[in-house]
Order: structure tokens, then sequence, then C-alpha cells
């Protein structure tokens, strides 16, 4: 009973390593492609907005931030066409119009704004950006967690991208945020080791 018990908490631990290798791994193949900001000189396609949570019709911190740093880049000419992707599966929520209004109010004109609803997660996002509006060189904007992930997902889909990361106001989750990060690191990994096909 002893050995039985030792080897699958040996497992356990195994299982655990696996999740946390693979995780450090994507952040190690991604980590030269993110930065705090890109000369203006560089030459992209599209900016790609992830979306994040909005609240009465407004985008909450998070995602304002994500706003305010495409807005930077757009304003620099980094390119002239923004993706804003993000949640509108249902009626009495959407994600990006919420966006896009906030970009709107902010400066950007109304025709240089692309929307995706159906950016239901990161790897669909970025999935359908590749497949269903065929860009191919890229800017991703999120904060620095997710972008390991986003700029990995994109570049084992075949978008020559790099991440540019907005500000992180501390509200007290990060933490909780940098562990769930983990998971999806390890799900998306896997994704985009064999292509997965959106559910979208």
């Amino acid at each position: 009973m002893k050995r039985f018990v030792k080897r699958i908490f040996i497992l356990f631990l195994l299982a655990i390593a696996f999740i946390f290798i693979i995780s450090l791994f994507v952040k190690l193949k991604t980590f030269k492609y993110i930065h705090q900001t890109i000369p203006s000189s560089k030459n992209y396609d599209y900016i790609i907005v992830l979306g994040s949570s909005v609240y009465n019709g407004k985008p909450r911190a998070i995602l304002e931030e994500r706003l305010n740093t495409a807005i930077k880049l757009y304003n620099k000419k980094v390119a002239t066409k923004i993706l804003m992707t993000g949640d509108h599966q249902n009626d009495d929520y959407n994600e990006v119009d919420a966006m896009k209004d906030y970009a709107i109010e902010n400066g950007v004109d109304e025709d240089d704004i692309i929307l995706d609803h159906l950016g239901i997660s990161t790897y669909d996002s970025i999935y359908r950006a590749r497949n269903i509006f065929q860009i191919k060189k890229a800017i991703i904007v999120s904060q620095q967690y997710h972008l390991y992930r986003a700029v990995y997902i994109a570049r084992g889909l075949g978008i020559d991208a790099c991440g540019v990361y907005a500000p992180m106001k501390n509200d007290g989750l990060q933490i909780e945020r940098e562990i769930r990060e983990i998971f999806a690191r390890d799900k998306d990994y896997f994704q985009t080791l064999f292509k997965i096909r959106s559910g979208i």
C-alpha cells in the first residue's frame, strides 16, 4: 500500500512539473517578441486588441489600458488597422462594440476598426485573425502576463507577431491571474501544436 501511495505521489509531482515546464517553455519561446514599446518604423498590417470584461457598455480598467496602448500605436502609424476581438455571444454582453466606441471617442477612424464578435477565447481570437481575417503580420496588445500565450499562439499559427504590453493596475487579483495563466498556456500549447480548428 505504501509503495502504491508513493507511486501516486510521484506521478502527481511529475504532472505538476509537466504543467509548469510547458508554461515556462511558452514564456521562453516568446519573451523576445514582447515589448513595452515598438518603434514607429515597424510596419505591421494590424494591431490586434484582445478583449476583456466590460461593464454597462464601458471597458473595465484592464481593457481600457489595452485600448489606450493600441490607440498610441495607431497614432504612431505602426499599423493602419485595428482588429478588436472579444466576446459577443449574448445580446446583453458585447465587448467589441464597447471597444470600438471607446476607440472612436479617442480619435480612431471608424473605417480603420475591424470587429471580431466571436473572439471567445485567446486561441479563438488568434485563430480567427489568421484564418478568417487573413492577418499575416500583427502587433498584439494585452497585458504582459497574457501576451506570452497570445504571441505563442500567433507565431505557431503562422502570424509574424509581436506583443506590446499595456499597463497593469494593481487590483489585488494578479496572483490569481498568473495561476490561471499557467494552465491556459498549457491548454493553448497543445491547441497550437495540433493547430486545432477554432470551435467558433
